[in-house]
């Protein structure tokens, strides 16, 4: 039998053990950390929530891995490759692969009445995948891509942004200026109108027909701007990138949509740093809390550690007591910490009950994201940190005189 562990329970248990003095020091103890825990479970939940929202957005915009011609080409427009169909096979033929497409960009100017705006046309096939945008649609209808090479669909999708300051809408005719040798200007329209709250997207990109920028290229139908993968897993987002640059022609680059847009995926890799000063911080307000109460108890039960003294305890099964007893009031908190957390996230989750300003934040609400393996790591290492902090003050114990704790009033 451990004797320590039936003197915590019995202590922890027994109301009458716990005056009208350390009762409040208790609950005080309880509650920094469940706050503790429930703002460190919030901020893993809403960062990761807010992380996956951002990476959902741009990889929307470019899927996981873009193969284009390998060269120093910075500008808005890819330079033509011929569609390689054999390659095409074997890329889709990988497992890891979900989809592949081919696309096309090239700049232009948009202008209506007196308003003119700088975009890109992304040319897109009948491979596309329109999940994303068909989530984001706000109003008419993503247009349909024909396979035959004497049809060209004049239709676009343009952000609900471009739309605004253009003043146009679903229906409208919509006129093209592209700066080329010689310029060429070409009328589309307006399919339907999509929003994702990404504004560095939002503000450039239009979708069409990609046989409308081959025709203004002079090219081929067979010639393309290069090609997009979806992969089915982004944590091996690197490692398939390697797979794919390994089956491509020696004059083709892959890269992973985090070499293509580095400025906003190390921005989203510095708010990591953000959460691991919060949970520092955390953990510090818990074990100083936790600390503070410990030792208020272990000098309120002076007397009890004496009688235990006399009768023959060791200091560290005395400590162990008090360890054990803390124990039980860290989970305590640990329990109403998580309760407060995982509630706030279902209800929000589901409800959106907390909004945000989409023009700052890429988004109308705040996101949140429930990843189990890392809700078990911040409630074990919780308990493991409180312990292994709370060993040193109990050290005290073993300075309690028997002869003069027992006459402790």
């Amino acid at each position: 039998m451990n004797t320590s562990l039936f003197i915590a329970k019995r202590l922890y248990n027994t109301k009458e053990n716990n005056n009208n003095y350390t009762r409040p020091i208790i609950r005080i103890a309880i509650l920094a950390i469940a706050l503790s825990v429930a703002v460190m479970l919030l901020s893993v939940i809403i960062l990761s929530g807010f992380k996956s929202e951002i990476t959902k957005k741009v990889i929307g915009f470019g899927s996981h891995i873009k193969i284009s011609k390998f060269n120093n080409n910075q500008s808005y427009e890819n330079d033509p490759i011929d569609f390689d169909f054999k390659m095409y096979s074997e890329i889709q033929a990988n497992s890891f692969v979900k989809n592949i497409q081919v696309f096309s960009t090239k700049a232009g100017i948009i202008k209506n009445n007196d308003e003119i705006l700088g975009v890109v046309l992304k040319g897109v096939g009948d491979d596309f995948n329109w999940d994303f945008f068909s989530e984001n649609l706000i109003e008419g209808k993503v247009f349909s891509v024909n396979d035959s090479l004497g049809e060209i669909n004049n239709s676009i999708l343009i952000s609900e942004s471009i739309s605004n300051k253009m003043h146009v809408k679903v229906g409208d005719g919509l006129v093209m200026y592209f700066i080329q040798q010689p310029s060429r200007v070409r009328k589309f329209i307006v399919s339907g109108i999509y929003k994702t709250g990404l504004s560095d997207f939002d503000d450039l990109i239009i979708l069409g027909d990609i046989k409308n920028i081959q025709k203004l290229n002079n090219s081929y139908y067979n010639q393309i701007g290069g090609y997009e993968i979806a992969i089915k897993n982004f944590d091996d987002l690197e490692e398939n990138t390697e797979v794919i640059d390994d089956l491509i022609r020696y004059d083709l680059k892959a890269q992973s949509i985090k070499e293509t847009n580095p400025q906003i995926f190390d921005w989203l890799a510095l708010q990591d740093f953000n959460v691991i000063i919060i949970i520092i911080l955390m953990l510090i307000v818990g074990s100083v809390n936790m600390i503070t109460s410990l030792l208020i108890v272990i000098l309120e039960k002076s007397k009890f550690i004496g009688i235990l003294k006399a009768i023959g305890s060791s200091n560290w099964g005395i400590r162990k007591i008090f360890l054990y007893n803390s124990i039980y009031l860290i989970l305590n908190g640990l329990f109403w910490g998580n309760t407060f957390a995982l509630g706030f996230a279902f209800l929000q989750k589901y409800f959106n009950i907390i909004s945000l300003d989409e023009t700052i934040y890429f988004m109308s609400f705040v996101p949140v994201s429930i990843n189990i393996s890392s809700i078990l790591m911040i409630n074990i290492g919780t308990v493991i940190i409180c312990y292994l902090v709370l060993i040193i003050p109990s050290v005290i114990i073993t300075k309690i005189s028997p002869v003069k704790s027992i006459r402790f009033e």
